[in-house]
């Protein structure tokens, strides 16, 4: 039987982030058989998603002469500039169609904010706004949590740490994520994880 103490936190596995979509993570699609199968052994499964309004301020087509993939300084610290993508509604935002959505218990959407983006889970980029996600956890009495998705190196990432420092014991599990990898950022992503105690498995 699962364990209701653990949940699996599924991040962002959407059109949009796999291959054809407008922030395509290289194999992004190619997780999603295992992450269905993984589904079977948690009695808690939480998908997140990313879901910007259009003209949201992380996109690089927001701020004149500045190019995707840009770093910038908001008002709550750096902000890398993407492609417009997982805009609200349209299908870059669906999750991705092989996806068994049926088996979440909550869906937890974030970037919703136009003036703050939201890598992680559990609070947008300015660290103070929370989306919900913890209080969630806690009324189902969940100490544990896995995560799968996308970015290793960005949404998985933040939502991992962010988990530990909440008090989760937290596992991500590599080999049903994919990285987008800009200058180094999976392996600044590792340390980091591994530094607030997350296991990577």
């Amino acid at each position: 039987m699962p364990d209701p103490t653990r949940a699996l936190i599924v991040i962002d596995v959407q059109t949009g982030f796999c291959p054809g979509g407008n922030l395509a993570v290289p194999g992004g699609d190619a997780i999603v058989p295992g992450v269905n199968a993984l589904m079977d052994a948690f009695d808690h499964v939480i998908l997140t998603q990313d879901w910007h309004p259009a003209g949201h301020s992380s996109f690089a087509s927001s701020h004149p002469g500045r190019a995707p993939y840009e770093v910038i300084e908001m008002d709550y610290g750096p902000q890398v500039l993407w492609p417009d993508h997982c805009i609200q509604g349209t299908a870059d935002a669906g999750f991705h169609p092989d996806l068994a959505t049926g088996r979440a218990r909550a869906i937890i959407r974030k970037g919703m904010n136009p003036a703050v983006d939201s890598y992680s889970a559990f609070f947008e980029n300015d660290h103070a706004t929370p989306t919900g996600l913890d209080g969630y956890l806690r009324t189902l009495g969940v100490r544990e949590l896995v995560m799968v998705g996308l970015a290793t190196d960005f949404c998985v990432n933040f939502s991992a740490v962010d988990a530990a420092k909440l008090g989760y014991a937290v596992e991500v599990r590599e080999e049903l994520c994919r990285a987008i990898d800009l200058d180094g950022s999976l392996a600044a992503a590792r340390e980091g994880m591994r530094s607030t105690g997350v296991v990577l498995g």
